[in-house]
């Protein structure tokens, strides 16, 4: 691996005072194809999560439930991770921001922007949200009514001595570096609302706490903590060696890609990147604010959006206990635009679980298995070196493939998708109807096998294609014939490399009391 390219990218910490939901789960599954695309095609991946610890919100749950703060943490973090594991995300670090190693190397960090003369200390008053425990200005809470505009609680008025970060000092800075680097901020939305942002004027910003006994202590002022959001930035850089790793952390910074939600933006592209100009290290290469999950009533056709404080939470562990984690995972990347917002219904998952998974890739993929295994003895002669036919030649799997690929570099995973299943998925499950070999079977059976073998042959090109995506429904498809490509180094290239040569098409899959082991069972209506 030592001369392969390297791939860093992270998702938010999340505020560990309740359980994920499926919002966030959203967003660790798009980094998580992300990085599991970028494995396959040759890059070595870190990929780090977290949780965002030193919180008000944190230390008042943990009291609530009568904890130690830390030990809540510790609970909430294994929480967290019981889930992503999961839904098979594929993470490699995850930081908890109240570990030690977090708090030595947020210290060294405020105590080197300290010496470089970009924090001083003064005064502030304004309008505190505890929710999203940051200030919001008078516009922002007079435009939504005398509330904070993303929680509907009315803010309260806080006045407090403090130490500054001279954000404004960065404005042209950061201007210089968005025209510079066109592509850090996406999508476009957002680029433009962090430009209209930092055009309009940066005001310096407070980075300390007084008087909270949970946090991490200023080391030039040991009476104030750090603030969370100063803080919990940091953990991008302390999960991979600053301030305890140097090696680690030259080898991994920047950052390839920050996956955030995309009401976070403004703190990821202006603070972020100040932050590290001010101490003197590169900032991270992209960061890519995605949209909002909503949940929809399916009597009434309205959608709101999920909020812990809102109290509509569905838990990712629900959909996953009654149905799976491959199904979750499709639902939410092929149903909700990663760029944009997207919806979740109970009645909208069976239609597409029905109709995508079940009858269409989990449908194809049985009838080859039973066909081949109960009129072939599981073994298509002839077929060692036999190039795929009409309904390979009539599909341009290499420019799909490419089209997928593209799709995904740009975060666009419900599109990648969609070409799978409008451009492989549909028309072989359409020519296996035409063709209808469990008919042909009867009457010629070397028609008959000539169609399987070139149905097998577009479920051998799905399965690449979709590995990022569904990896364990993938495998489980790829690894039940004996395509000629290992499973675990397959990349999309290998989606045209496709020769058999020296070997006959087999089924590896064992059928249970003559049937095929459903890939995803039907849901009952």
């Amino acid at each position: 691996m030592a001369d392969s390219p390297r791939y860093f990218l992270t998702t938010a910490i999340d505020y560990p005072n309740r359980r994920p939901h499926i919002g966030t789960a959203l967003e660790k599954l798009g980094a998580d194809v992300q990085a599991r695309y970028r494995r396959m095609e040759g890059y070595e991946v870190f990929m780090l999560m977290g949780n965002d610890e030193n919180t008000v919100k944190v230390s008042n749950r943990a009291a609530e439930l009568g904890l130690d703060a830390k030990v809540y943490c510790d609970d909430m973090a294994r929480q967290f991770t019981e889930v992503w594991r999961a839904l098979d995300i594929s993470f490699d670090d995850f930081i908890q921001t109240s570990e030690p190693r977090h708090h030595a190397a947020c210290r060294q960090f405020i105590q080197k922007v300290y010496d470089n003369g970009y924090i001083y200390k003064g005064s502030y008053e304004g309008w505190y949200c505890e929710g999203c425990e940051a200030f919001k200005t008078d516009t922002e809470v007079q435009e939504a009514g005398g509330v904070c505009p993303d929680h509907k609680v009315p803010p309260v008025r806080r006045s407090e001595p403090c130490y500054f970060f001279a954000l404004s000092k960065f404005q042209e800075k950061l201007l210089q570096f968005y025209n510079e680097n066109p592509d850090f901020i996406q999508p476009e939305t957002r680029r433009n609302e962090v430009l209209h942002f930092v055009q309009s004027g940066l005001r310096d910003t407070n980075i300390t706490r007084r008087g909270e006994a949970w946090g991490i202590r200023v080391p030039f002022d040991e009476d104030f903590t750090i603030y969370v959001w100063f803080d919990a930035l940091l953990s991008y850089i302390t999960g991979v060696g600053y301030g305890s790793d140097e090696a680690r952390f030259k080898k991994w910074w920047p950052a390839d890609l920050h996956v955030i939600g995309k009401d976070i933006t403004r703190f990821h592209c202006a603070l972020w990147p100040a932050m590290c100009f001010a101490a003197g290290i590169e900032p991270p290469r992209r960061v890519f604010g995605h949209g909002f999950v909503y949940i929809k009533n399916d009597e009434t056709g309205d959608a709101q959006k999920i909020s812990k404080s809102l109290g509509n939470v569905v838990d990712p562990m629900e959909l996953v206990t009654k149905f799976s984690a491959e199904a979750f995972r499709y639902y939410f990347l092929r149903e909700c635009p990663f760029p944009g917002d997207g919806e979740f219904s109970w009645k909208r998952f069976e239609e597409l679980y029905n109709a995508d998974l079940a009858n269409n890739l989990g449908n194809t993929y049985s009838r080859v298995v039973k066909l081949v295994t109960q009129h072939y003895d599981g073994r298509l002669e002839g077929t060692a070196g036999l190039e795929p036919g009409v309904i390979y030649t009539e599909v341009d799997t290499e420019t799909t493939a490419k089209q997928v690929q593209s799709h995904i570099e740009a975060c666009q995973f419900n599109q990648g998708l969609q070409r799978i299943w409008l451009q492989i998925l549909n028309p072989t499950n359409k020519y296996l109807d035409d063709t209808a070999p469990w008919k042909l079977v009867k009457t010629d059976k070397a028609a008959a096998k000539r169609v399987l073998y070139d149905v097998a042959e577009q479920l051998r090109v799905t399965c690449i294609l979709l590995k990022p995506f569904l990896p364990r429904a993938s495998e489980t498809v790829y690894n039940s014939f004996n395509f000629p490509q290992p499973w675990a180094s397959v990349s999309f290239e290998d989606v045209w490399a496709h020769p058999r040569q020296g070997e006959d098409l087999r089924v590896l899959a064992a059928l249970q009391d003559g049937k095929v082991q459903p890939l995803f069972p039907r849901i009952a209506g």
